[in-house]
């Protein structure tokens, strides 16, 4: 029997973090809809919710009557989709420095909504409107100073910024600025100066804190200690969110026997999960739950078909390599036909 608790553990913390935080705020940046192109009026998505303030919210402000009918007009015609438009009724006012409107010159740019994309002219209107107190534009121009296109990269600068937008209640902002923190303060210090941006990401919804808030308990950081019930509950809280890491991780637990909760079937459950979503070590994992019959029936074609697929993903096992080679041929064709024909197989 393979021993789960030697596996590598899901869990990365030595990655460097600009990297990956780059990657969330490509991810989670501006949270603007796709809408249809000019003339193609759409009603936008709905169910984003990142605590920020809509763009509608945004435009309107609490200015006199008519600048907050310019300033809903100009959304209007964001929101149906009418871009050019959009920009056209936005552009006076950004040029008279209302910061709402120059964040939407800024994102129609950004996107080349309406108008070229000029991503050059985006981070252009989305540094002043970030001086004028937008928080849209500051976590806006945030992201691109960290990702050093079309300006030159400032983390610092992205900090300071991020830590304003996540003060006037820009969730996704705080979720950032709190990685930016723990990136540089990998200290009980650090962990205490992130826990309350965490928390605010985490009751706007934005997932992702919902795992670091489980790493950072688990770590022992804040109190000096594993604080496991809270990691627990924070980890199952990522996992149902349709965080795949988190499932992962959560399917090792379970399947450990972490702080005491053992659940085989389980533990198989999310690990499956995750697999099916496309995580590689997930896929990994639950080839070898299947060659053990860990939380399932045995299954050596699964299994065969589960490390074929994470193998071609680049994930080598040599654990697996020997199993399969010793199963049934006829089995072992099984799992490779299934393997060519995923996902219908």
């Amino acid at each position: 029997m393979l021993n789960w608790m030697n596996m590598p553990r899901v869990l990365k913390t030595k990655n460097s973090f600009l990297r990956a935080c780059i990657a969330a705020l490509a991810l989670l940046a501006l949270a603007v809809p796709a809408f249809a192109q000019e003339g193609s009026p759409k009603t936008p998505e709905t169910g984003v919710e990142d605590g920020a303030a809509s763009l509608e919210e945004r435009l309107g402000g609490t200015e006199p009557a008519a600048k907050v009918e310019e300033a809903d007009l100009a959304y209007g015609a964001f929101q149906r989709g009418y871009y050019l438009t959009a920009f056209e009724l936005a552009l006076p006012r950004a040029r008279l420095g209302d910061p709402k409107a120059q964040t939407l010159i800024a994102e129609l740019y950004d996107r080349g909504l309406g108008v070229p994309r000029d991503e050059k002219e985006a981070a252009a209107w989305f540094k002043i409107a970030a001086g004028n107190g937008d928080r849209e534009a500051q976590f806006g121009y945030a992201v691109k100073l960290l990702e050093g296109k079309h300006v030159a990269a400032d983390k610092a600068e992205a900090k300071r910024l991020l830590k304003l937008a996540a003060d006037d209640g820009h969730a996704t902002a705080a979720f950032n600025y709190a990685q930016l923190v723990l990136d540089e303060q990998p200290t009980t210090n650090g962990a205490r100066a992130a826990l309350p941006y965490l928390k605010q990401a985490a009751g706007a919804r934005v997932a992702d804190s919902y795992y670091v808030l489980s790493q950072l308990y688990q770590s022992g950081k804040i109190k000096g200690y594993p604080e496991e019930d809270k990691a627990f509950d924070w980890m199952l809280k990522a996992a149902r969110a349709g965080i795949d890491t988190a499932q992962v991780e959560l399917g090792i637990w379970l399947v450990n026997g972490y702080n005491g909760v053992k659940d085989d079937k389980a533990g198989f459950g999310w690990m499956k999960r995750a697999a099916v979503g496309g995580n590689v070590i997930a896929r990994n994992r639950l080839a070898k739950m299947y060659a053990q019959g860990v939380g399932t029936k045995a299954d050596p074609a699964e299994a065969a078909k589960w490390h074929i697929l994470a193998k071609r993903a680049g994930l080598a096992d040599t654990w697996l390599d020997d199993f399969i080679n010793t199963i049934d041929r006829k089995l072992l064709a099984k799992g490779l036909e299934a393997a060519n024909r995923w996902p219908s197989g």
